[in-house]
């Protein structure tokens, strides 16, 4: 893939490939670029395999760009905004592996209905006691 443009706007990094076919990447998965100011997003390199941001240290991979399931489903949304939550402590809570549940946050595996309703259901569970809590 040979990258003619690279934008930006508040949810995404965009680029366009010399074939003019347009691709996008969710920036909650590359959280120093989605902080990042103007000036530091326009200082990256294009490298054989990918564009490299090396005062963020982050590199993302031309062929993440082709990833069929690019954006992100609401289970994985929900876990990278609310980094404050222990992602082990939760898994345990509801009595999965927590590696199950990093790897569907991470989009390594793809849980059952079942089980994605299972997580959904103590997110909603979690959301109730916070709504109901006084100081």
């Amino acid at each position: 893939m040979k990258i003619t443009e690279l934008w930006f706007d508040k949810d995404y990094i965009y680029d366009k490939d010399e074939e003019g076919r347009t691709y996008k990447q969710s920036l909650l998965w590359y959280p120093k670029l989605r902080d990042a100011s103007d000036e530091e997003r326009s200082s990256y390199r294009i490298g054989f395999d990918g564009i490299h941001w090396r005062n963020l240290d982050v590199d993302i991979s031309f062929e993440s760009f082709t990833y069929d399931d690019a954006e992100l489903t609401p289970l994985q949304r929900f876990f990278l905004n609310h980094k404050e939550i222990n992602i082990n402590e939760f898994a345990k809570q509801i009595g999965i592996k927590a590696t199950s549940l990093h790897n569907y946050i991470n989009g390594f595996e793809k849980p059952s209905k079942e089980r994605e309703q299972q997580i959904l259901h103590h997110v909603h569970t979690i959301g109730k006691e916070y709504a109901v809590t006084t100081f």
